[in-house]
């Protein structure tokens, strides 16, 4: 066999070791999913309600560091505590890569005159009060990026939640800009933004 020809078995194998290994992953991903997950986020991250956020279609990079923000306690959550403590590193990053590659179920925001005014503000912020266009970080499709959350598609409620504490600072493991951001947003514009989101 000549060095040519060697080159490229070599290289199969690595491709056939790494696709081994991806399918190992999302087996142990999905076993990890049907054991514990699906009870408050669904099985494909679909999740049946507000309180939990929906995973599917979310960056895998995020959800990897969310998980692990839970167990470092830099996020606090008694129950993702629980969940994330024996989880490894590895076993992160196989959870974020099967949710991500899950289907997005998109749904028509619920009052279309709050999605409207919460439109405004994501896309041209509050020249009023000072606070920043949303989409000047997450997009103007709010897809976001590896490090900043896909927030398109998210539930009304969970966003919501989330701006809440971000504001009070109960949620620290993330961005300070949110701090900031949160600060300068009225219980009518978290609601309004999150509403708009939700129909994205």
């Amino acid at each position: 066999m000549g060095f040519r020809n060697s080159l490229v078995v070599a290289g199969i194998s690595i491709f056939m070791t790494a696709g081994a290994v991806a399918q190992a992953d999302e087996a142990r991903a999905k076993k990890i999913v049907n054991g514990v997950c699906f009870l408050c986020h669904g099985a494909q991250g679909e999740s049946s309600s507000e309180v939990f956020p929906r995973l599917a279609g979310q960056h895998w990079e995020y959800t990897a560091k969310q998980l692990d923000n839970f167990k470092s306690g830099k996020r606090k959550s008694t129950a993702m505590a629980d969940m994330s403590a024996k989880l490894t590193p590895d076993e992160m990053v196989a959870l974020g890569r099967y949710f991500e590659k899950q289907p997005i179920s998109a749904e028509s925001a619920k009052d279309a005159a709050l999605s409207t005014v919460g439109s405004y503000i994501y896309h041209y912020g509050n020249k009023f009060s000072g606070m920043a266009a949303c989409a000047s970080c997450h997009g103007a499709g709010a897809l976001g990026t590896s490090i900043l959350p896909r927030l398109a598609g998210q539930f009304a409620g969970y966003l919501e939640t989330q701006l809440k504490q971000f504001n009070q600072r109960e949620r620290t493991n993330d961005n300070a800009v949110m701090h900031s951001i949160a600060s300068k947003m009225t219980a009518l514009e978290m609601a309004a933004v999150s509403e708009y989101l939700s129909g994205k």
